[in-house]
């Protein structure tokens, strides 16, 4: 064999063993189903411009306590309907949505409950949400909300209640003189009023809106007389009129 030869033979079994070196490392960095892991999970806090109840780290601790946190997780490992689960068990979480980019990062966008009502009873303290559901009074929950006080079942505060505190959101005029509910009984309510003014009896729940009309019409009327001691109490139970004691 001549000296050209040997060197033709020599170079190609150095390209063979090159293509081999090549395609081995190839081979070992390509993705498997098994060895595509989650990069990263970011979190969409829908209305965290307006309160937020829930942080990034307490979510990241609620999925790890769950076996359910995902990064470096590998994909076919990861169930979102998971993650989806352990997260809307969280007190102050209302809805929740997940799903995977294919940058391998597990998106999470939620919503969180919004307060409606305090109620504070002689054993319990809670609050109702915009869904009417209960909902813990946690310290993180700063939401300034009607107060309701006495004896309050939850049935007339989801109900009647949280009919009342959702008219008195968007009523400016009562919103502002509102001070907080009294419940004796569901037939009689009373209402605490700012400004010095006497106790309103509210009676039932039924037609408030018609009553407090008319006690407006009262107030705007003679606010100074009765921001005086000359009344205790007005019922605006009775049709047509204002009965003061």
């Amino acid at each position: 064999m001549t000296e050209r030869v040997r060197n033709i033979w020599k170079g190609l079994g150095i390209s063979v063993v090159a293509g081999i070196v090549v395609a081995a490392l190839i081979w070992g960095v390509r993705e498997t189903p098994n060895t595509v892991v989650c990069k990263s999970i970011r979190y969409t806090i829908e209305d965290i411009d307006e309160r937020q109840y829930v942080t990034e780290g307490e979510l990241n601790r609620l999925l790890e306590k769950e076996e359910q946190y995902p990064v470096d997780k590998a994909i076919r490992n990861i169930s979102l309907q998971g993650i989806e689960r352990a997260i809307r068990a969280h007190d102050l979480v209302r809805t929740t949505e997940c799903y995977l980019t294919p940058r391998k990062e597990v998106r999470v966008r939620l919503t969180q409950r919004v307060p409606l009502l305090r109620v504070m009873t002689a054993s319990d303290t809670y609050l109702i949400d915009e869904d009417r559901q209960v909902m813990p009074a946690m310290a993180v929950v700063k939401d300034s909300v009607l107060v309701v006080r006495g004896a309050v079942g939850v049935q007339i505060a989801s109900g009647a209640l949280g009919d009342f505190a959702e008219w008195l959101q968007t009523n400016k005029y009562w919103r502002e003189r509102v001070r907080y509910v009294y419940v004796q009984s569901p037939q009689m309510v009373y209402l605490y009023l700012r400004g010095g003014l006497p106790r309103v009896v509210l009676g039932n729940m039924q037609g408030y809106e018609r009553k407090l009309a008319k006690l407006r019409t009262l107030l705007d009327e003679g606010t100074e007389a009765m921001a005086g001691k000359k009344y205790t109490e007005l019922d605006v139970r009775f049709r047509g009129q204002v009965v003061g004691r």
